[in-house]
């Protein structure tokens, strides 16, 4: 039998305020719950997930939407194992309401129905599977980022706008991965003319090289983030088919750490995005000096991006509601995203996944000698996911 979070009763004071008509503050700060992964060669992403969290809350002394929080951050080791315990700690022995960070979809298999079944709001800022967007939804469950399928689907159809008719597809074999080349091929609907799933944390592709080689596409698609990706894009330009081959990409496959890390080798590849760092609006602009000023010269990711309206996100709700002791409320509150969003246009579809715009974006070589990308123009707007029909909520 699955234990039960111990929720606190609300109390006389806090039913005095109710009844003036506002919310009731929190006396202690509000506990938020952070899983992410701080370890090896994808250890950067949980560093930009927290620091960009953490960045929002210095913004506002120490505070979300007018309410203290605290922030508990574990790192999961890139284990779903672990991820598991540590959802099970904070809100058995933390009775933490409000949790988040989770980078990879199997550690969020493993641990995301789990918390949600027990009366826990889950909030992703990335990993977010096809299951969890569709049949398998759930009302604590929300994803700020997007749905796994669909920042890839529209890579998929920036690459039929190119006028590619055949692709060779790449990704690792893990929920992620197979939503990664689903999403692609549901967008390009082009001949595919090679499909490989890579091992996840694999860093040798000399196999896979070969393979594309021979098939020789017109274009390719992959999906490898973090050093996976860095270690792709090294090996695709030393097998001589950078200039051969022409890559379009996906956001988590051309995030600043990689283009910092393979550098002149990324320049030429088209990609997409639902943020860059270059948007023209006052949410980015502020987000991106805050960073600037604390980080100085450290990349600034869409990872980091996605976890600060993370924050943003969290902040509207508890502005609303004073606290977490009422999840109805709670919930209400974050369905509304009622925050101005770094990425522009922003809204919950059904399913409570993302309703946003995606761009096109050229890596270009930036004033330092760094490749940097490139907002060029709008590609898709108003675009949601096609899991959201499946969802009954």
């Amino acid at each position: 039998m699955k234990r039960k979070t111990p929720w606190s009763l609300t109390g006389l004071a806090t039913g005095a305020l109710m009844a003036l008509g506002g919310p009731a503050l929190a006396e202690e700060p509000v506990k938020i719950g952070m899983i992410t992964t701080l370890s090896g060669a994808v250890g950067y992403i949980g560093e930009d997930i927290r620091d960009a969290f953490q960045l929002a809350m210095d913004q506002n002394g120490g505070k979300l939407g007018g309410v203290p929080v605290e922030l508990l951050v574990e790192d999961d080791g890139f284990k779903p194992g672990n991820g598991r315990q540590i959802a099970e700690k904070f809100m058995y022995d933390e009775d933490v309401k409000i949790l988040t960070g989770i980078i990879f979809s199997n550690i969020a298999g493993a641990t995301v129905p789990d918390v949600v079944d027990n009366g826990a709001i889950y909030i992703s800022p990335n990993a977010a599977p096809s299951n969890m967007a569709g049949k398998e939804c759930h009302e604590n469950y929300f994803a700020v980022a997007w749905q796994n399928d669909a920042l890839h689907e529209a890579t998929g159809i920036a690459a039929k706008k190119m006028g590619y008719k055949n692709a060779f597809a790449l990704a690792p074999n893990y929920q992620a991965g197979k939503d990664a080349i689903a999403g692609f091929k549901k967008g390009f609907g082009g001949e595919i003319v090679g499909e490989l799933y890579t091992q996840l944390g694999q860093t040798d592709y000399s196999a896979e090289m070969a393979q594309i080689r021979a098939a020789n596409p017109e274009v390719v698609f992959q999906f490898h983030p973090g050093g996976m990706g860095i270690a792709f894009l090294r090996q695709y330009q030393q097998a001589g088919l950078l200039g051969q081959i022409p890559m379009v990409l996906s956001e988590p496959a051309t995030d600043a750490v990689i283009l910092k890390a393979v550098g002149e080798s990324a320049v030429g590849i088209n990609g997409t995005a639902h943020w860059n760092w270059d948007f023209d609006n006052e949410a980015s602009k502020t987000f991106v000096a805050a960073w600037k000023e604390k980080y100085g010269d450290r990349p600034i990711t869409y990872y980091a991006s996605q976890s600060y309206d993370t924050a943003l996100l969290i902040a509207s709700a508890l502005k609303e509601t004073g606290g977490v002791d009422d999840i109805d409320a709670l919930r209400a509150a974050l369905r509304k995203a009622d925050f101005d969003s770094v990425r522009g246009p922003f809204e919950f579809g059904p399913n409570q996944h993302p309703v946003q715009n995606w761009y096109l974006v050229d890596i270009e070589m930036g004033e330092a000698g760094v490749p940097v990308t490139v907002t060029k123009e709008l590609l898709v707007e108003g675009f949601g996911d096609s899991y959201s029909a499946l969802c009954q909520m």
